[in-house]
C-alpha cells in the first residue's frame, strides 16, 4: 500500500478489540433460520477485521453441528430396537480437512448429537467420549493360533473348545487369534470387525466363541462391527446367529444368554442419510453406527452459507439491498429471544413471524 498515509500504520500498531462488545448464542444452543448467530457491536474498522475469522470460526463448526443432528433424527426415526436409541460414532478424522477440521468435526458432531469420536485427540482436548474398534490390518497381521501369546493360550484354547462345541467348522484360525488377542486387551468393550474374511462364515462366529469365553470369565463383550456388504441384511443374519448360540450355549447362566443375544451390532462403510433412511425402510438390526467421510465433509451440504452485514453506524440503521430477496439485510441491531409453545418446545419462525427483535 504504497499510497498510504503512514499514520494509518501508525493506527493500526496500537489497535486492538478493548472497544468491542460480542453478543452470542450460547454454545450448542439451537439456531433457527432469520436468527443473527453474532452481535458485534464496537469502531467500524475493528468490525471490518473481525469478518473473515469470525465466519471462519462459525460457518464450519454449526454446518457439522446441523449434519450431526440430522443424522442423529435419521438414525433415531430407522432404529430396530424402540426401547434404545441408535449409538452414533464420529469416524471422519482419516478424511478431514486437516487436523483442525478433524478436531472441529469431532467437537461439534459430538454437540450436534453424537456419542462418541474414534478421534482420540478430541478426547483428549475436547474430554468428546472415545469409542471405536481395531482396524483390518490388525486381524491380518494374525496368521495363525500360535500368534497369540503363550499367556493366553488357556483362553484360546477355550474359544477354540467353545468354537468346535458350536460346529463352527470353517472360520479363519488367524481371525480367531486375532479377536483372542483383542479380547484379552478389552475384555469388557470387546467390539470385533468381522469383515476381514466373511462376515457370516468365519468373522461373527469367531466373535462368538470368543464372545461366549469372555462371558464364562465374567466379562461383557460389546459386540461386532460391520464394514462392507449388504448392513441389513447381515445386521439381521448376525443377530440370529447370536440367538443360536446363547439358546446352545446350556452352561452359561439365563443373564449370560440374553447379553450375548442382546450384543452391538455396529456398522460403517460410508454411511449418510439416504443410507441410512434406506435401512429404516429394509429393516435392520444395528445399534451403532460409525459415520465417518460424509459427515465430517458435508456430503448434502459441503458449506454454509452465513453472512456478517453491516446493519447499524452511528446509531443510524444501514440496509443492503439486493435483486435476491435472500440477500436483502434487515437494518437495525437485534437482541434474540425465544418463545416457547405449552409443550416447552421452542417456537420456530413458522409459527412465529419474527423470532428477534429490534433493540
Amino acid at each position: 500500500m504504497p499510497h498510504c498515509d503512514p499514520r494509518f500504520f501508525d493506527y493500526l500498531s496500537d489497535l486492538d478489540a478493548s472497544e468491542m462488545k460480542i453478543w452470542g448464542m450460547r454454545e450448542g444452543e439451537i439456531v433457527f433460520p432469520k436468527m443473527p448467530l453474532l452481535r458485534i457491536e464496537g469502531p467500524l474498522i475493528v468490525g471490518q477485521l473481525m469478518e473473515t475469522t469470525l465466519l471462519n470460526l462459525l460457518n464450519y463448526p454449526c454446518l457439522i453441528a446441523t449434519n450431526a443432528a440430522r443424522y442423529r433424527n435419521a438414525a433415531d426415526l430407522g432404529a430396530w430396537n424402540p426401547k434404545q436409541k441408535p449409538k452414533l460414532l464420529e469416524f471422519g478424522t482419516r478424511r478431514a480437512q486437516g487436523p483442525d477440521g478433524a478436531l472441529s468435526a469431532s467437537r461439534y458432531s459430538y454437540l450436534g448429537g453424537f456419542d462418541g469420536t474414534s478421534n482420540v485427540k478430541a478426547g483428549h482436548v475436547f474430554h468428546v467420549p472415545i469409542n471405536g474398534t481395531h482396524a483390518h490390518a490388525f486381524v491380518a497381521s494374525f496368521a495363525a493360533l500360535s500368534d497369540v501369546p503363550e499367556e493366553w493360550h488357556k483362553f484360546r484354547d477355550r474359544c477354540l473348545e467353545i468354537r468346535k462345541n458350536l460346529g463352527y467348522t470353517s472360520c479363519h484360525d488367524g481371525e480367531m487369534a486375532a479377536f483372542v488377542c483383542y479380547a484379552m486387551s478389552y475384555p469388557d468393550s470387546m467390539l470385533a470387525l468381522v469383515d476381514t474374511y466373511d462376515t457370516i462364515v468365519s468373522g461373527t462366529r469367531n466373535f462368538l466363541s470368543v464372545a461366549i469365553a469372555l462371558l464364562e470369565m465374567g466379562h461383557r463383550p460389546l459386540g461386532i462391527r460391520l464394514d462392507s456388504g449388504d448392513l441389513a441384511y447381515l445386521s439381521k443374519e448376525c443377530r440370529k446367529l447370536f440367538a443360536e448360540a446363547a439358546k446352545a450355549c446350556d452352561f452359561l447362566t439365563e443373564d449370560q444368554k440374553e447379553q450375548l443375544r442382546n450384543c452391538r451390532i455396529a456398522a460403517s462403510n460410508d454411511i449418510n442419510e439416504r443410507i441410512l433412511q434406506s435401512l429404516a425402510e429394509q429393516g435392520h438390526s444395528i445399534d451403532i453406527y460409525g459415520i465417518g467421510t460424509n459427515l465430517v465433509t458435508c456430503q448434502a451440504q459441503p458449506a454454509l452459507g452465513m453472512v456478517y452485514k453491516l446493519v447499524e453506524l452511528n446509531g443510524e440503521p444501514r440496509m443492503k439491498l439486493s435483486d435476491e430477496l435472500g440477500k436483502v439485510s434487515i437494518p437495525s441491531k437485534k437482541m434474540v429471544y425465544r418463545l416457547y409453545g405449552k409443550t416447552g418446545e421452542p417456537l420456530t419462525s413458522r409459527r412465529v413471524n419474527q423470532c428477534w427483535v429490534k433493540f
